[in-house]
């Protein structure tokens, strides 16, 4: 169900079950993380996250599950909030590339995800009104952000489903894409951001990761700026950088400290 492939420094998972829209059992959800572990030990420099076929995820595969028995919190407190933590944390860029279908687990897993593409042909919103459900997997978080109350509620009540171009207009993804660009597009950016400064980027990423989740000030954030980069000066890859500049030449990052 889930695939990874490491090649020149750069991961690439794929959700491949296509036959279920990538949607996720907790077996997927163990095997999705399991090879985020992986390609964070194998030391990789980028990663791209991608679906097979003509959905990116639909969410949580609920074909076998009895409501009456269903145990919410064990997945969603015990599975799901973990695997978006840990893919948050993830200790290089992140990419995805994103078409049909990215609901539910899958809206989430985007979330969690550094940099996402969006197909023209993806579908991006709550359709849990005709399950009895509500929004999950930090959906509320970032369609409140992005869009007020207002927009968020109307979404959620009317389960209507935005396009990748709605969603990118809206702030809430990075770009939007022809479907049979998208993947190009995600695997390029990712090739040159593996190619780049690794620390730097990972500082920044916990700059923006500090503003995102404990909604800190102007003062506070430039401070733990400027504490960033005091502490890149110790890197090779600044020296190489200011070296390049001063010897006007292409930098030659090792992604290294």
């Amino acid at each position: 169900m889930i695939d990874l492939t490491i090649t020149d420094g750069i991961a690439e998972v794929v959700l491949n079950a296509p036959e279920k829209l990538n949607s996720l059992a907790p077996e997927g959800i163990a095997e999705l993380s399991s090879a985020y572990d992986e390609a964070a030990a194998a030391g990789v420099r980028a990663l791209v996250l991608r679906g097979e076929g003509r959905a990116f995820c639909a969410g949580r595969d609920i074909s076998g599950v009895d409501p009456r028995e269903d145990d919410v919190i064990g997945y969603l407190e015990g599975l799901i909030q973990p695997l978006m933590e840990q893919m948050s944390a993830f200790p290089a860029p992140t990419f995805a590339a994103a078409q049909g279908a990215c609901l539910g687990v899958g809206l989430g897993l985007l979330i969690a995800t550094d940099v996402v593409y969006v197909a023209e042909s993806a579908k991006i919103g709550s359709p849990f009104a005709n399950l009895g459900a509500t929004l999950d997997s930090g959906g509320h978080a970032l369609f409140f952000e992005r869009l007020g109350a207002h927009r968020t509620l109307d979404l959620i009540y009317t389960g209507r489903l935005m396009s990748g171009s709605e969603a990118v207009a809206a702030g809430l993804f990075s770009r939007v894409l022809p479907d049979d660009e998208v993947l190009s597009v995600a695997r390029s950016t990712a090739a040159a951001a593996a190619q780049g400064a690794t620390e730097a980027f990972l500082a920044s990423k916990a700059l923006v990761r500090e503003l995102r989740d404990r909604r800190v000030g102007l003062w506070e954030s430039m401070a733990a700026e400027n504490r960033a980069q005091a502490a890149l000066c110790d890197t090779s890859d600044y020296r190489e950088g200011f070296a390049a500049f001063q010897e006007k030449r292409r930098p030659v990052f090792t992604g290294g400290r």
